[in-house]
């Protein structure tokens, strides 16, 4: 609330601040599964002001608190120092989305006054040193892991730091003229590691994307954004914005890998065997419904305006959604997928075709046996009829392989057999030779076409 307001008064989204604050939000790799724990939800956590009915509706989807501890600040060692910033009062969060995507949160308050170029230093020690940070002589990671239960964690790749200017650096951002505001926010936003000379042309490419709105400043980079005259309760909001952010972006950074990891694993594996070509669409698959669910609940979820549908966030968020990428990789991510699926799709339409014709082959060859089988037995079968019958043609005392007094009864038995083999061997031959092509011939008779008209209209000879 602003000093001198009434308790009904109406609480607006601008206000001063006495103490720069600054949150250093790091992407943590692997999963860590939200539990069920004291702390609540986060919108318990901070104060949203007008913006906690929005995330109450949607508090299923939002990052919940697995941790959440006020820390002394002389337990945070830099590895560089401090580089005369004196830290207030420290606060450490690690949240996680339902789908396991965590992110640790540094909520930092400086002593005393903060300028840009000392603030700059102390961005860059802590983005670009970040694994060597400290909290009680110990890696912080290790500190952290520790009252997590030991599970081990690691950094991510993506780091996101807000900057909320206070005291005199809020007001010279505020109240200075645009080149000496361009100088600082280049300053802070780009770390101290890429001047800019007013002189120069303007390139927006490099330039920070800036909001300027007189009472409040926006303006961001891709890894640092400078939030100037804005409200406890807004700031609050726009670092759950930069957190689902963040969070969506080590998503698509995993999709990624994944479906590289997915297509490798088509490209080698074996493909001799209908169980272990089974085994890989099924694995495939289930990789792919996973990809499609990160996809939707880590990365969707979080880089529209349903969670805060309000301007003063949905700026933020799309103009963090731009310095990003994300919504581009999300397409193309997006794409990968559904082409790793067709590809899965073909492998198995592939299988079913190569199983049914072995099935078909292999019936072939079964009926083919069972149909030679019967021929060879039906002429035995007769002749044992022909000696098994007391008649005046048998004698008892030949033998029935005797072919002088037996071969008329040999030859009635088998020739019919054998003319029948070689009348079905001459009709399966003129159907092989008279079926011809499967596909039709190509058409080699083409419409003639007119020789080209000269300039006059005329046709040239």
């Amino acid at each position: 609330m602003l000093p001198g307001t009434s308790p009904n008064a109406t609480v607006l989204d601008s206000s001063t601040r006495d103490r720069t604050r600054v949150l250093l939000l790091f992407s943590l790799s692997g999963r860590l599964r939200p539990r069920d724990t004291a702390l609540g939800a986060l919108v318990d956590r901070y104060d949203y002001g007008r913006f906690a009915s929005h995330l109450m509706t949607s508090q299923d989807v939002l990052p919940v608190p697995v941790l959440d501890e006020q820390v002394a600040p002389r337990r945070l060692r830099l590895p560089h120092g401090d580089h005369g910033l004196g830290l207030a009062s420290l606060r450490i969060l690690v949240v996680t989305t339902p789908r396991g995507d965590a992110t640790l949160v540094v909520d930092c308050a400086f002593a005393g006054e903060t300028t840009a170029g000392d603030l700059a230093v102390w961005l860059a020690t802590t983005c670009f040193d970040r694994e060597r940070i400290e909290l009680d002589d110990r890696p912080l990671l290790q500190t952290v892991a520790a009252q997590l239960g030991g599970r081990p964690l690691a950094l991510g790749q993506n780091v996101h730091q807000l900057v909320f200017p206070g005291g005199r650096l809020q007001r010279e951002l505020l109240s200075a003229d645009e080149a000496r505001k361009a100088i600082l926010l280049n300053e802070i936003v780009y770390r101290g590691r890429m001047p800019w000379n007013p002189a120069t042309p303007y390139d927006e490419r490099l330039a920070p994307h800036l909001r300027n709105h007189g009472l409040t400043l926006s303006a961001l980079g891709r890894g640092v954004s400078v939030q100037a005259g804005w409200a406890p309760h807004v700031e609050n909001g726009l670092v759950l914005v930069a957190v689902g952010m963040i969070s969506a972006l080590s998503v698509l950074q995993r999709t990624r890998l994944a479906a590289f990891a997915m297509m490798k694993a088509n490209e080698q594996a074996p493909a001799d065997s209908p169980t272990g070509i089974r085994s890989l669409i099924s694995r495939l698959s289930a990789g792919v419904n996973e990809l499609q669910l990160d996809l939707a609940f880590g990365v969707e979820a979080y880089v529209d305006s349903l969670l805060i549908p309000e301007m003063v966030t949905e700026a933020f968020q799309s103009s963090l959604g731009d310095a990003l990428g994300i919504r581009d990789s999300l397409e193309n991510s997006a794409r990968m997928v559904e082409r790793l699926t067709s590809v899965i799709s073909a492998r198995s339409a592939a299988l079913d075709a190569e199983l049914a014709e072995r099935d078909d082959r292999r019936d072939r060859t079964v009926s083919g046996l069972v149909a030679a089988a019967t021929l060879i037995a039906l002429p035995p079968t007769l002749l044992l009829a022909f000696f098994g019958v007391n008649g005046t043609d048998v004698d008892d005392h030949r033998s029935i392989l005797d072919l002088r007094a037996y071969g008329t009864a040999y030859a009635l038995a088998w020739l019919p057999f054998v003319v029948l083999v070689l009348i079905g061997w001459v009709l399966l031959g003129r159907v092989r030779t008279r079926s011809g092509s499967l596909l039709p011939a190509p058409d080699d008779t083409f419409a003639p076409v007119p020789p080209p008209r000269s300039p006059s209209g005329s046709r040239r000879p």
